[in-house]
């Protein structure tokens, strides 16, 4: 008895933490998975001599990157907690607002070169990557206009069209200097790795994890899944996309996944609205305001997440026509995406994945 109240315990602990009003957290609500959450204690099956024992599934949950984060896995739990710490070692690096961190002083050097560990190097090559194929859409300098919305605020005012059009003007991924592990960024301008460190992240813990001899698992960071494997008895793991009309955990659909991540960003994140418009964290770079193209949510499929999660962005800025072209362009990549009237438009190759 003892041990089916804690159970339950636990379960209602995961289920209130995964609960966020609109405005009130961030980037948290895009995906979730009935098994990240269920407690399923299945006994794995056909288990490779070498690998690690796993006779049922265990899950840690912790909060860190701003979201809710939910490792499940058929392994021992204390591998599971090895891998939320390395969460923290991460965002210590990639933060723009931790004090000391390596984004912080390099938007603190007043245009003065500064040395950084390599994987703060690698995850701003990858988002100048991303930039140069979405024609500056995912912008890594997207900071100056960041800085000017509070989102966290239903009450909190508009930025001026003034302040907006100057902060833009200090937006240009293109002026960033990286030689090997060295940045310059002009005095001025702030870098912002928020679109692409979560990802990066997981894909970081989803590698030491699989290091670890892990074959089954799925790892949720808030609107970030991403699975090593499928189930045990084989079938893949299945992903929920949000609702974009409703509380967070009703799903609207569901994709399946196998070593795969499924990443999404929309407009009911973080938001408020103020005379009957929607105002949400999707800015674009060239003007500093909310993407207003008729767009709710877009979700991209692929096996890298840092990608899919920058790429989840720039769909979303480019809009629908240009970001199903973009996505179509790419290899081994897909995309959801949802109207505001609902419509559901997948991408060529991404009909097959969704389960309903």
């Amino acid at each position: 008895m003892k041990k089916r109240l804690t159970g339950l315990l636990g379960l209602l602990a995961l289920m209130l933490a995964l609960l966020s009003a609109c405005g009130a957290g961030q980037r948290e609500t895009g995906n979730r998975t009935a098994e990240a959450a269920s407690g399923n204690t299945d006994s794995a099956r056909n288990e490779s001599p070498g690998t690690v024992p796993a006779t049922r599934r265990e899950s840690v949950v912790g909060y860190q990157l701003d979201t809710v984060i939910t490792l499940s896995g058929y392994c021992d739990r204390s591998i599971l907690e090895e891998g939320l710490a390395e969460c923290a070692r991460y965002e210590r690096l990639l933060s723009r607002t931790i004090e000391g961190s390596d984004v912080w002083r390099i938007n603190h050097a007043e245009g003065k070169p500064v040395e950084v560990d390599p994987v703060t190097a690698e995850v701003i090559r990858t988002g100048l990557e991303i930039s140069e194929i979405t024609e500056g859409a995912f912008d890594i300098t997207i900071g100056p206009a960041v800085v000017l919305w509070n989102f966290r605020d239903p009450d909190s005012p508009l930025p001026s069209a003034k302040a907006l059009e100057e902060a833009a003007g200090r937006i240009s991924w293109r002026r960033v200097e990286l030689n090997g592990n060295t940045v310059r960024l002009p005095a001025g301008m702030m870098m912002d790795l928020g679109g692409i460190a979560k990802g990066y992240i997981a894909d970081a813990v989803c590698a030491f994890l699989r290091g670890k001899g892990v074959e089954s698992a799925i790892l949720s960071f808030g609107g970030n899944i991403i699975t090593i494997g499928g189930k045990p008895d084989g079938s893949p793991w299945t992903v929920g996309i949000q609702d974009i009309d409703r509380p967070t955990g009703d799903i609207m659909l569901a994709v399946e996944s196998r070593d795969s991540s499924t990443v999404t960003s929309g407009t009911y994140e973080r938001c408020f609205e103020r005379d009957g418009v929607r105002y949400h964290h999707l800015l674009d770079p060239a003007s500093g305001w909310p993407v207003q193209n008729g767009l709710a949510s877009v979700t991209i499929l692929t096996s890298s997440s840092a990608r899919a999660d920058a790429l989840s962005t720039a769909v979303f800025i480019l809009g629908e026509e240009k970001g199903l072209a973009l996505i179509d362009a790419l290899q081994n990549t897909e995309a959801v995406l949802i109207r505001e009237d609902r419509t559901i438009v997948p991408s060529a190759g991404a009909g097959s994945l969704i389960l309903r």
